[in-house]
């Protein structure tokens, strides 16, 4: 597919995007699928990366998960582009043991998958750049999602940050800005990213399960896991069957007479306190002055 013919599928596509139901779109993504993955270079100059890239946050699972897969088969081609002129840059030269032995890492190896600990990623260790958008709190706040989004994930420094990013302005726009609210639900999200007992979560977030605008909207009981939930509902349900203990009928009596302000409108009550051949115990409230006694 030349420039020509990807630069008008691409309009059409982000037209239809702003104003053709999902439907439409949806057809759109299909037919580019099964078009030729374009080149590195084609993808800059049509911005058809940018385009569907921005799709995978969007509201409709289908359009979202179709968007992923292209720009995920965009990046393989691309990256495999790339291997191929390592290896033809390695056979061409005169060094045999360039031929033989393993390239040096370049600026593209942030496109290859982490190998280190996981556990310990930060964007200062994993030497980010994050000078993305020109506004350093915001620039911060992408930072501080790439230590929730890295921790435990093998995927590229690229690909976590590219997640941040979308994160990050996903919460811009639903929280009108460098808004207090806004800063605190990153820290939240990062918070939840980074639990020890919610590994699924970084996951779904990771994989496209849960896309950028849904993350940013979830609640503190859709971030918790599976098990904290259980755990959650359990304690609830206690909580409700404590609230349901029934207490024991108080009834009005004009027989019973306050000592203390010697009104004769007492509530009163009963329990058995002692053995079963005892008599009950009373207990009397005075409803005008709050005067307590009991009697048996």
């Amino acid at each position: 597919m030349d420039d020509r013919s990807l630069t008008k599928r691409i309009q059409t596509l982000h037209k239809a995007a702003a104003k053709e139901p999902p439907s439409v779109v949806l057809q759109l993504l299909e037919e580019l699928k099964k078009e030729p993955a374009p080149t590195e270079e084609q993808l800059r100059s049509t911005k058809a990366g940018v385009v569907v890239g921005k799709m995978r946050s969007n509201t409709n699972k289908d359009i979202a998960r179709l968007a992923t897969e292209i720009v995920s088969k965009w990046r393989k081609n691309v990256d495999s582009a790339k291997d191929k002129r390592k290896v033809e840059l390695a056979k061409d030269s005169p060094t045999p043991k360039s031929v033989s032995s393993p390239l040096p890492p370049s600026s593209s190896s942030s496109n290859k998958p982490y190998e280190g600990n996981p556990e310990t990623r930060h964007f200062k260790t994993d030497k980010v750049d994050l000078k993305r958008t020109g506004h350093q709190a915001r620039d911060g706040c992408i930072g501080v999602l790439y230590n929730g989004l890295a921790y435990r994930a093998t995927e590229s420094v690229e690909e976590v940050v590219r997640l941040a990013m979308e994160v990050e302005a996903a919460a811009f726009r639903v929280f009108k800005g460098d808004t207090p609210e806004y800063r605190q639900k990153i820290r939240g999200l990062m918070t939840s990213l980074k639990r020890k007992d919610n590994p699924a979560l970084g996951k779904r977030v990771r994989s496209g399960a849960i896309t950028p605008d849904a993350f940013v909207k979830m609640t503190d009981v859709e971030l918790a896991s599976d098990a904290q939930r259980a755990e959650d509902e359990k304690l609830q349900q206690e909580n409700m069957k404590k609230a349901q203990v029934p207490m024991a009928e108080k009834s009005i009596s004009d027989a019973l007479k306050c000592g203390k302000c010697g009104q004769k409108k007492v509530s009163y009550s009963q329990a058995q306190t002692r053995s079963a051949d005892e008599p009950m115990t009373t207990f009397c409230e005075c409803t005008v002055c709050g005067n307590r006694w009991k009697f048996s």
